[in-house]
């Protein structure tokens, strides 16, 4: 399967620079280029993506209110592209705002090419490519812009875990993988991905990445509560 990929950024430099690196691989084509938000929708519509690689930062419509409004439109349809956010990190405070629009998830952009090449296949296979390392310490770093558990029923929406599936939550929000779940609950990764897949299912999240979201958005888990 060739994956489609539309750039988007307002740096025409930096879309030139991912678009060598991605055409440069046989299972991966750039079907086209945006400068900004508007122009962004209005390709994806036309060109029907599997993956979104979207700036934050961009005049007029940013990437924030694209991706909402992408994952919005597409929701209906049986093609829903996958948007990965690009950020320098420091800078861009919104993506919090940005994963919970329905972001698969994010890169630097510094990433190393062959990090970019790989984040790319594993969105286009329906995962997410944040790091849960990278993705608490962002998460903490907005902790305090994220709602309050006092602020929506979230126990009731937790109660249709089991209690297995409520740890397994717990430990991906914390930034562990399958395999280091695994090794702490002292289980087969194989199970582990089954919990994972029961967890995302009950909840009716999309990835890992909106897991994470709603562990800090119920107070299941808090920053600095990784021990």
């Amino acid at each position: 399967m060739t994956i489609r990929v539309l750039l988007v950024d307002d740096q025409p430099l930096l879309r030139t620079g991912f678009r060598l690196i991605l055409e440069a691989e046989p299972d991966i084509t750039v079907v086209g280029q945006a400068g900004d938000g508007k122009d962004a929708m209005e390709q994806t519509r036309a060109l029907l993506p599997d993956v979104v690689l979207m700036d934050i930062r961009m005049p007029g419509v940013d990437g924030i209110e694209a991706t909402r409004r992408i994952v919005r439109e597409a929701a209906p349809t049986a093609h829903v592209p996958k948007v990965l956010v690009l950020t320098t990190f420091d800078l861009d405070e919104y993506i919090v705002e940005a994963l919970r629009s329905g972001a698969s998830g994010f890169l630097l952009k510094d990433v190393p090419p062959d990090e970019l090449v790989q984040a790319i296949r594993v969105v286009a296979a329906g995962d997410a490519i944040v790091a849960p390392s990278v993705t608490r310490r962002l998460l903490d770093r907005f902790a305090t812009r994220l709602p309050s558990a006092y602020e929506q029923p979230a126990p009731a929406r937790l109660d249709r875990l089991t209690e297995r599936e409520l740890e397994v939550l717990r430990l991906i929000a914390k930034g562990m993988s399958n395999a280091e779940i695994a090794a702490k609950l002292v289980v087969s990764e194989t199970t582990v991905k089954t919990h994972v897949g029961n967890v995302l299912t009950k909840l009716g999240l999309r990835d890992r990445v909106q897991a994470v979201v709603l562990a800090y958005e119920t107070g299941l888990i808090t920053p600095g509560t990784y021990s």
